[in-house]
Parts: structure tokens; sequence; C-alpha cells
């Protein structure tokens, strides 16, 4: 069977088992990974029911990164929820369940107990600081890790339709301090949460501290905006047609993960 990105995180991770830098990769690739989540039942509506087994070091769930993998597991066609894996550990969180990844299927197959979800939730809920000082000068970013640069890339272009674009500066304040700062234009109603949770995972995820980069959305007609462009990083957010509520999958909505029944 192919080989998966999360086999090659997760090989990377093995092969250096110091670098905290390889592992943080890999769960940066779980949480942005579709997941294929083993049901008791057919999902109804947003709510899902996973099928839980028990084992000695406490109940488990089980998840697999391709559809293929998961009927490789159960031998026959099953149900399951198909999800980010960013929503499998926020559905997880407080359940007191393990999650079995790839179990028996791939190179990646481990075993992540209840703590690692609870770390990893709280990865994902922290946020980057809110811009909160006045902008007097802007500047292009400068020194800022190549791996930062590239997981921001990669996290803003999964936010399908959640802005325009964003662009990355660097920011001088009216308190005399400097800092990076990211402008979000066009933030769709009701996004500057989730999109503010993406800005965050690609910050800790490439181990580098949220208080590094401030956070401000603004709105395309704003003479900031121009400025922003004028001298930052760009990067587009991909767009799509608006959805309705019925045809979204369980997880697919940023700000509602599926319920657990």
């Amino acid at each position: 069977m192919e080989e998966t990105l999360l086999d090659i995180a997760w090989s990377n991770a093995e092969a250096a088992p110091d670098d905290g830098a390889m592992r943080l990769q890999y769960y940066s690739r779980l949480v942005e990974a579709e997941m294929f989540l083993l049901l008791e039942r057919e999902a109804e509506g947003d709510a899902v029911e996973p099928k839980v087994f028990d084992l000695e070091d406490g109940p488990i769930v089980l998840a697999f990164d391709t559809e293929a993998r998961l009927t490789e597991f159960t031998g026959l066609p099953a149900p399951y929820a198909a999800l980010p894996g960013r929503a499998l550990v926020e559905m997880l969180t407080g359940q007191g369940l393990g999650l079995g990844l790839n179990l028996g299927v791939a190179p990646s197959s481990r075993l992540l107990p209840p703590e690692i979800i609870e770390w990893l939730a709280q990865m994902l809920l922290e946020r980057p600081q809110e811009l909160q000082s006045r902008v007097t000068a802007l500047h292009p970013p400068k020194g800022l890790p190549e791996n930062l640069l590239l997981a921001l890339d990669q996290r803003l272009a999964r936010m399908e339709g959640l802005a325009r674009m964003a662009y990355l500066t660097l920011a001088e304040y009216d308190n005399g301090t400097r800092g990076h700062m990211l402008a979000i234009v066009d933030p769709a109603p009701g996004a500057e949460a989730a999109l503010a949770r993406a800005v965050q995972a690609a910050l800790s995820f490439s181990g580098v501290e949220a208080g590094m980069l401030d956070v401000t959305f603004l709105n395309a007609d704003d003479l900031r905006a121009a400025d922003c462009a004028r001298v930052g990083l760009r990067f587009d957010l991909p767009q799509r047609e608006p959805e309705t509520a019925q045809n979204q999958a369980p997880g697919s909505d940023p700000n509602n993960p599926p319920k657990l029944r």
C-alpha cells in the first residue's frame, strides 16, 4: 500500500527520537490529515458514535488515514466518519478515550493515550496574541524560521473559504516595540476563531512561541490592508462556493466538531 504523509512524518520522528521538532511535525501532520473514524453505526446528522474497544489500559477508538486502511482492518465494509484530525482530537477531548491510529495496517500504527489527546487539544486551543497596539510602520518580514513560513502556508491553504488572503509583515508599534504581524483580509463571518486557531497550530507545531506573532483582521477596503500588501509576504486562501449545512460531513465545519452519541 502506498506510503502516506502520516507514515513519512512518523518515520522521520522515529529516526530522530531526540528531535522535538520532528515529533511536532508528526503531530502537526496528524491534526491536518483527513481521518476515517470507525463507527458503531452510521452517523445521524452531526452526531457520531465511535466503536469503542476496551483494552487493559483503557478504552480506545480507531481511526485510519485512508479509507482503504480502515477496510483492511475490518475486513469488510464498515460505517465510518471522515473528519480532520483536529476535529477528531476536539471530539475525543475529556472523554477518557485513547486513539488507535492505523493499528496493524501501516508503518504509522500506534496508540495515543488520553493524555496525548488532551495535550493535542491544548495545543489547538491556544491562540496567538491579538493586535492591541497601534501600528506606526510596516516592513517586510525578517528572520522568521523557514519551517514556520511553510507551516503557515500549509495551514492557511486548508482554511478554504474562510478569508481571501493574509499578509505577514514586520510591524512597528506606538509603544516602541517591533514584532511580526499577520493581517488576515476579509475573514468570513464568524471565522476569526478558526483562523486564529490555524495560526496558533502553525506556531505551536513549529516549536515557535505564540508571542512571536500578532494577528489582526482587516477588510479589503481598509487602507491598512493596502499597506500590508505593499510590503508583506502574501498567503492566498482557496475559495469555495457556500455549502448548505445538510451537505456538510461531520467535522467539516472548523467551528462545529462532531458530537459524540
